[in-house]
């Protein structure tokens, strides 16, 4: 059961550093890179703004224990949705191994996530 929670957490702290913190760090810190993952791709800066909410709030419901397990279930959704489009999108505009490589391991990393997690609450 230890290690169950040792690898969700160490996952998930992943998951939250890349996916919330990273982003809302660039928004605040460095804000004329908000975009720069967006631009390139064609999309308007607005997405980019959404992009960083939805990732924020998504991570950050991860890590918050006592959180129902539905609103869990969303955040896991819209986390691996995003990553999907993330992956088509690089395919289909740049087709950069590196840029088409970093989603799916991220997406690997969130599906680890899950997966202990399902087996926590599973377990108790």
């Amino acid at each position: 059961m230890k290690k169950n929670k040792i690898i969700f957490w160490a996952s998930t702290g992943f998951i939250f550093l890349f996916e919330g913190l990273m982003p809302l760090s660039t928004l605040l810190f460095a804000p004329q890179y908000f975009n720069a993952g967006t631009k390139p791709l064609g999309y308007p800066d607005y997405f980019a703004y959404a992009l960083i909410i939805f990732k924020v709030l998504g991570a950050t419901a991860l890590i918050i224990p006592k959180l129902h397990s539905k609103l869990r279930e969303w955040a896991y959704a819209g986390l691996t949705f995003n990553l999907i489009f993330a992956l088509i999108s690089h395919i289909v505009v740049d087709g950069e191994l590196g840029n088409i490589l970093t989603p799916v391991i991220i997406a690997v990393i969130l599906a680890i996530s899950y997966s202990y997690n399902e087996k926590i609450r599973n377990n108790g």
